[in-house]
């Protein structure tokens, strides 16, 4: 007999793999995870290695990859296609450094402008507003 591991309802797959019911049917529409057959008269069974798959998925999505970049490194997950895996993390890190230097930018203007706002209390224009005018 197979271990419980080997046989799990959609419902004990997904409570194993920590997502619910529909991100398994999600997943399965956008190919990332395969479809089980249905024998005759039955239900589909998952797997271990299907929980360790939406795991995979999951932990690829906390560190922004898209969905089709998260294809495409379940492509690559034989472990021999190194070079391309680490392409497109250092593609995800680019992304990332650029957002950062967005942010920063964003946090120091909003910075700017809530000081001049602290300092001009009690004075008819807002310095938040009018500076939002003029940037139109």
């Amino acid at each position: 007999m197979k271990n419980a591991q080997e046989n799990l309802t959609i419902g004990a797959f997904a409570k194993a793999a920590g997502v619910n019911v529909e991100t398994i049917r999600f997943y399965q529409r956008k190919g990332l995870l395969p479809t089980p057959d249905r024998p005759y008269g039955s239900i589909r069974r998952y797997s271990g290695a299907d929980v360790a798959r939406v795991k995979f998925v999951r932990a690829a999505q906390r560190l922004g990859f898209s969905l089709d970049e998260i294809s495409e490194l379940l492509k690559l997950e034989d472990g021999t296609h190194c070079s391309e895996a680490a392409e497109l993390a250092a593609q995800r890190l680019a992304d990332v450094r650029a957002r950062l230097a967005d942010l920063s930018r964003m946090e120091s203007a909003l910075s700017q402008v809530l000081s001049a706002c602290r300092t001009n209390e009690g004075h008819v224009t807002c310095p938040l507003i009018a500076s939002l005018r003029r940037s139109k």
